[in-house]
């Protein structure tokens, strides 16, 4: 029988997991990153599907669109596959001194271009595949009206949704990291994961996958017709509008994901921490959590 970690345990676990992702070989990294772009991206495209022509109103209709982003981060977790905003928990080995604050840095950078680069695949095979023509455009709709809301929201608002964001999605993170099990870990993901969703909060990895989605589909006068738009009202669904946002948004799950990390670092691992450099430093192999 299973028992479940205590959150020291966990929080050690997340120490160790993040020594072996800032210490992968380069080709590694970038191929899980890519999976994990793509993972997002593949659940972006069913929270798309579900949300179409929905009649059930916005809080029952955004909380079935939360079961389709979840796809996407249970096949990160069960996977092992590398998340920007997931890795942004590294942090707290940053604080225990057992990864380099570049060796964080050379993560996080790779990481973020490898999610970049997977949900643009998925954008271009659902573009391509004129998956959005389905239900006489109706998944084009939502597509283009999603990605011109987000790209018209101010920078300050979409830095704050993003903290939001990633803060539940690094608590999912954490939850995920003490299942013991496939469905622990697929039920550790849901809540935070639906409320953020639900909640109409901003992560930047799915946003990979919506705006330049939504910028492609948009260029169709079939759906533009179809949403009741025009080319002049998603004059800001361009390059720029995309890259605002996600400035925005990547600062604001930078600010999510350090906060969760800072905070559980300092209640469980702070005093062990302190301890183990001042004994040994840079002797992560004995690194533990206090008892």
């Amino acid at each position: 029988m299973s028992v479940t970690p205590t959150p020291e345990e966990t929080a050690a676990q997340l120490v160790r997991a993040g020594v072996g992702k800032a210490r992968a070989m380069m080709a590694s990294t970038v191929v899980l990153a890519v999976m994990a772009g793509a993972f997002v991206g593949l659940g972006a495209m069913l929270t798309s599907t579900i949300a179409a022509q929905s009649t059930l109103g916005t809080g029952p209709t955004r909380l079935l669109m939360g079961l389709g982003l979840t796809m996407g981060l249970f096949f990160v977790v069960v996977t092992g596959a590398e998340l920007f905003t997931g890795n942004n928990l590294m942090v707290m080995g940053v604080l225990s001194r057992t990864i380099l604050a570049r060796e964080l840095a050379r993560n996080w950078a790779l990481v973020y271009v490898g999610n970049l680069i997977g949900a643009l695949v998925i954008v271009l095979l659902v573009f391509y595949g004129r998956w959005w023509e389905q239900g006489d455009f109706s998944f084009s709709e939502f597509s283009v009206t999603s990605a011109d809301g987000k790209v018209n929201l101010p920078f300050g608002i979409a830095f704050l949704r993003g903290i939001v964001a990633n803060m539940l999605v690094c608590l999912g993170v954490w939850m995920a990291t003490a299942g013991r099990t496939v469905t622990d870990k697929l039920l550790a993901v849901f809540l935070p994961v639906t409320a953020f969703v639900a909640g109409g909060f901003e992560h930047s990895v799915a946003n990979m996958f919506f705006l330049p989605f939504g910028a492609l589909v948009a260029t169709d006068p079939d759906a533009l017709a179809a949403a009741g738009l025009t080319a002049a009202d998603v004059s800001r669904l361009d390059i720029a509008g995309i890259a605002q946002n996600l400035v925005a948004v990547t600062l604001g799950n930078i600010v999510g994901g350090v906060l969760v990390g800072l905070a559980d670092w300092t209640v469980h691992l702070r005093r062990r921490a302190v301890a183990a450099a001042a004994a040994a430093r840079g002797d992560n192999a004995s690194w533990e959590p206090d008892p």
